[in-house]
């Protein structure tokens, strides 16, 4: 059998990060563990920034670009509020 791989998925949730509230039919986008899709998620993480879904302090958001372009995007979710980037096996 093939070593699996990751992928992410950045989910908007309550400010509990339950795993109820991270609905993946909202969320939908899977992100590989690529460069390209690394910043394709720092992308959209931005982008829910911005649109004021999500709650980072601004001292962090270089913390959390660089872990989700550069690092471990999941750890990027400790400076989120009302988002969470989760990690799935794929094969």
């Amino acid at each position: 059998m093939a070593k699996p791989g990751k992928v992410f998925i950045f989910f908007n949730c309550d400010a509990d990060k339950s795993e109820g509230s991270m609905n993946v039919f909202y969320n939908r986008t899977v992100y590989k563990d690529t460069k390209t899709s690394r910043k394709n998620l720092w992308k959209k993480v931005k982008e829910e920034y911005g649109a004021e879904r999500i709650q980072i302090a601004s001292d962090k958001l270089a913390d959390v670009e660089l872990a989700i372009t550069e690092g471990d995007p999941v750890s990027a979710s400790d400076f989120m509020q009302f988002g969470a980037i989760r990690a799935f096996e794929c094969y």
